[in-house]
């Protein structure tokens, strides 16, 4: 039975952009002759790591989407843990409400509701506040 999963990795920073879409396309070619499905491929680009991760500040993230039966995940980790160019890998299954969401986001639909609940909030809500004056307190000397 096909699973929907998420990987994201991170690679080396001082990888080339010739360099880094090969890895991406190694990846990806591997889980398509794997039998993964549905393979959707979003490069996030050079971000700022959250710690240092081999002495290295910044990484180039990659988010594969795909569908498969699961036997592809233990192969693919095993080649990106070997591989230099990764910083870190990680595999998620996705449940099935997850997948819906994102499909709605992906085709770019606003819910008029919402945004029309976000104007009232900020009609009621004004950005600038008036400043009120305190008066001191007199002491008991």
């Amino acid at each position: 039975m096909s699973q929907h999963y998420e990987m994201i990795y991170i690679l080396r920073p001082d990888l080339s952009e010739e360099q880094a879409n090969q890895a991406v396309t190694k990846y990806q070619d591997f889980l398509i002759k794997n039998n993964a499905i549905d393979i959707k491929v979003n490069v996030w680009g050079k971000r700022r790591l959250a710690y240092p991760i081999q002495k290295k500040l910044d990484g180039i993230y990659v988010q594969f989407n795909y569908q498969a039966d699961g036997t592809q995940i233990e192969p693919l980790e095993r080649i990106m843990r070997l591989e230099e160019d990764v910083l870190r890998y990680l595999t998620i299954k996705v449940e099935e409400d997850l997948i819906e969401q994102t499909s709605e986001l992906d085709n770019n639909e606003i819910n008029p509701e919402i945004v029309k609940k976000s104007e009232e909030l900020d009609n009621n809500n004004p950005k600038t506040s008036e400043a009120k004056t305190v008066e001191p307190i007199a002491s008991e000397d």
